[in-house]
């Protein structure tokens, strides 16, 4: 008997980490995507250059010592997630909880 061996990461449940095992139908994987308020932005009716460039310059101060990652985690942010099949129905009735 010719048995296959691979290096697969074991995978966990992200909320009680129980083992899960691949092809057994046991668990769920969630891809969560996070985007920051996506609407337009709000400004005065026609600001002047001035007050522009103020708001632009404070953004810039804000952003000061930031990485680049933590600048795009910020504002996008997408992550998979494997939960048991006891855990996705708890989780769907209460995501954020």
């Amino acid at each position: 008997m010719n048995e296959q061996k691979t290096d697969v990461e074991p995978l966990f449940c992200a909320r009680c980490a129980a083992a899960l095992e691949p092809g057994a139908g046991t668990y769920y994987r969630v891809a969560i995507e996070a985007v920051a308020d996506p609407g337009p932005v709000v400004v005065a009716d026609n600001p002047s250059t001035a007050d522009l460039r103020r708001q632009i310059e404070v953004l810039l101060t804000r952003m000061e010592g930031i990485s680049e990652r933590e600048a795009l985690d910020q504002i996008y942010r997408r992550l998979t997630i494997h939960l048991c099949g006891p855990c996705f129905r708890q989780w769907t009735e209460n995501p954020a909880g």
